[in-house]
């Protein structure tokens, strides 16, 4: 063997020695259960189709059997299928459950007032976090997700600081923070300090996501994350 490749053997043997000295993490994260299209109120006879999308322990989206559910069916019914229906002036909550077997059922609520024109709640315009390192390696700041025209922007502030000693660290977008599985991958990193962007196809949907993931990906390995608010 020659001496180069000897060099090129050690230089692989260090680089992942460094990369799996870190903690092994579980997979599996909480099941969340989302509806998707809120309304502030409902218009005093009128009908409102909810919708939903569960994410299960892996954070993949899965179609689940969902259970409704009103406070006062007087003031808001809801069928089955998720389809509410204002009879009198009032309040009610709205609950969608997902039950799990062996687990804790999941839930999203919201209240929703019968009045004299329905209310969609406003879009969201952007959601922000801060990464922080799951790792020995340096990953630290600021980040704001935002729709910009036809993209999506990811933008990074002056906070921002990421180590350069990392072979192939890539930022994922995901709704589990402990796999690249089912995970959007937004790039290669090649700035590692201060302020700078990413732009990402607008389809990929503002609230789809829940976590930024950076992980070093020829070694498999994470190493920071953070949630996306």
């Amino acid at each position: 063997m020659s001496k180069y490749s000897i060099l090129f053997l050690g230089l692989l043997l260090s680089l992942l020695t460094s990369c799996i000295g870190d903690d092994i993490i579980a997979d599996e994260v909480p099941e969340r259960l989302r509806i998707n299209n809120r309304i502030d109120s409902l218009k005093l006879g009128d009908s409102f189709q909810f919708e939903v999308m569960f994410f299960n322990n892996i954070g993949q989206a899965e179609d689940r059997q969902v259970d409704w559910n009103t406070s006062d069916a007087n003031v808001i019914s809801v069928s089955p299928s998720g389809l509410a229906t204002a009879h009198e002036k009032g309040a009610a909550t709205i609950t969608a459950t997902v039950n799990i077997p062996d687990r804790a059922p999941v839930e999203d609520s919201f209240e929703v007032v019968v009045s004299d024109v329905t209310t969609e709640v406003e879009a969201m315009t952007n959601r922000n976090g801060s990464i922080k390192t799951t790792s020995s390696y340096v990953l630290t700041g600021d980040f704001e997700l935002f729709q910009e025209g036809n993209s999506l922007i990811l933008s990074f502030d002056e906070s921002y600081r990421a180590s350069s000693a990392l072979p192939g660290l890539y930022v994922y977008l995901t709704n589990n923070p402990n796999t690249t599985t089912n995970a959007y991958e937004i790039g290669m990193v090649t700035q590692f300090n201060g302020a700078h962007t990413y732009e990402i196809p607008a389809d990929i949907g503002l609230d789809t996501y829940n976590y930024l993931l950076f992980f070093c990906k020829p070694f498999r390995v994470k190493v920071g994350d953070g949630e996306i608010n």
